[in-house]
């Protein structure tokens, strides 16, 4: 039977694991990642190192930051595998400069024991940047 992992352990690397990458500090962030760690941001970009996360925030963004509402672990976790989920909202500005706030994020972890071996990312960024380009399509209501 596999050990009941500390309560909390996994929701708290990951936290301050999210907490360094936002500063950002890939390199302090790498302490909590494991050697094999796979990452996928939205529209699949496929990434292996925090490093690589704060170059493509470099891209999209002037600088952004994440709002924690709340960390989930899943329900079943050990010491060998827990599944964890940070969600809240992403608030800074476009490389214009333009501000933004509200952009909602959920970010899929597992932690393999006591280091980030996967991380998903899924945010409202790539809506609010086709907005931004006047590309939105039309509303799906109006369509009825």
């Amino acid at each position: 039977m596999p050990t009941q992992a500390k309560p909390n352990a996994a929701a708290e690397i990951v936290d301050e694991y999210l907490r360094l990458l936002m500063i950002p500090d890939p390199d302090a962030a790498r302490r909590y990642v494991a050697p094999d760690l796979q990452i996928r941001f939205t529209g699949g970009q496929v990434m292996r190192d925090p490093d690589e996360c704060a170059a493509f925030n470099a891209t999209r963004y002037r600088w952004v930051k994440k709002r924690v509402d709340h960390t989930e672990t899943v329900a079943g976790g050990s010491h060998e595998q827990t599944v964890v989920y940070s969600l809240g909202t992403l608030h800074g500005e476009w490389p214009d400069g333009t501000p933004f706030e509200g952009n909602r994020y959920v970010d899929r972890f597992i932690v393999r024991t006591g280091l980030i071996a996967q991380m998903d990312v899924w945010n409202d960024s790539a809506e609010w940047l086709i907005d931004r380009c006047g590309l939105r399509c039309k509303d799906y209501r109006a369509a009825r």
